[in-house]
């Protein structure tokens, strides 16, 4: 169990575990959003006992390695959750199917667990530490294997009426288009996304081998072996092919931030994840298609567009910040 000793939970280190696609990723963090100390799993994305199992891993290594105590557990996993956190709905990347992550994670760990969509969880850390201090309606949108996304207005993460909000990933922006781990065609993260750029890659550089030689180089010739990170690379090292693949998915970011936007209106949008560690290359397309959307430009305000200030440590601060704030509430203060 969590002992706190003199303390109360809202001064003590919490423990936040990110459960993504490829790893489960842990850490240690501080009152002030300071990661103490780190921990990670491979995630076995195929069973849901295996996954819950890296999770109590991830949690019993950190928690013996810190010695001290801790306010709570918390856990952000790539997943729809229902209002109350209780259960994950459902994960297109994951093995999750209506699981009652929080009640077995809590009896599996015996500590308090706060659970929750990753996504979410990011955007409450760059609100209370990072990019997005102060905004009064701040937006995140992660670029990883998918998109996900998160809100907070007014100081508080806005979950929605069923515990869906900000799945903005699944926003339809190409009818009939490519088909999406959510059983849909033409979502937004088959365009703006790392898989997304990995996907347009493939097509390419089957179609114009030519074109992208210096991308088949990296997989011996074999397209299908090209990763959004292979693209990634390449552009950093100039490779007008990888950069003109990059840039088109910053397009077709800007163009789902326009939509956003003329829906929420924010003052911010936080653009974190595996993709935005390209930087500019993808945010300055992305800003220049959102100048050319926004309905009403040159009448009215968009958002600043701005890269992730916690990379890819948000999740898990965010999810330790956010167990603090739950059990410090349950303890009254």
């Amino acid at each position: 169990m969590v002992t706190t000793g003199s303390a109360g939970p809202a001064a003590l280190p919490a423990l936040g575990v990110d459960v993504g696609g490829t790893k489960v990723a842990g850490g240690v963090v501080a009152p002030d959003g300071t990661v103490l100390d780190t921990a990670r799993r491979s995630t076995p994305t195929a069973s849901v006992a295996e996954t819950e199992a890296a999770v109590a891993d991830v949690v019993t290594e950190l928690a013996g390695a810190h010695g001290g105590p801790l306010a709570a557990v918390g856990v952000g996993a790539a997943g729809w959750f229902d209002r109350t956190g209780d259960v994950v709905l459902f994960s297109p990347h994951l093995a999750w199917r209506h699981s009652s992550l929080r009640r077995d994670l809590a009896a599996r760990l015996r500590r308090p667990v706060w659970v929750g969509n990753d996504a979410d969880a990011a955007a409450w850390a760059e609100y209370r530490f990072g990019a997005a201090r102060g905004a009064e309606l701040a937006l995140c949108v992660t670029l990883g294997t998918g998109i996900g996304g998160g809100i907070v207005a007014g100081g508080q993460l806005q979950r929605g009426a069923h515990g869906v909000a900000g799945e903005w990933g699944h926003m339809r922006v190409v009818p009939d288009g490519r088909l999406c781990p959510c059983g849909n065609r033409g979502c937004w993260e088959q365009y703006a996304s790392g898989s997304a750029l990995a996907t347009t890659a493939r097509e390419v550089a089957t179609r114009s081998p030519a074109a992208a030689a210096r991308l088949l180089d990296r997989v011996d010739g074999d397209a299908g072996r090209l990763t959004g990170e292979d693209v990634a690379r390449a552009a950093a090292e100039g490779d007008p092919v990888a950069l003109s693949l990059v840039s088109d998915v910053g397009e077709w970011l800007g163009q789902g931030i326009a939509d956003l936007a003329t829906v929420l209106d924010p003052d911010v949008v936080v653009i974190g994840g595996g993709v935005s560690v390209l930087g500019e290359m993808v945010l300055r397309p992305a800003r220049e298609r959102l100048d050319r959307a926004l309905p009403g430009r040159g009448f009215r305000p968009g958002p600043r567009v701005v890269a992730a200030a916690l990379g890819a440590q948000a999740g898990l601060v965010g999810a330790a910040d956010l167990a603090r704030t739950a059990v410090t509430a349950e303890h009254g203060g």
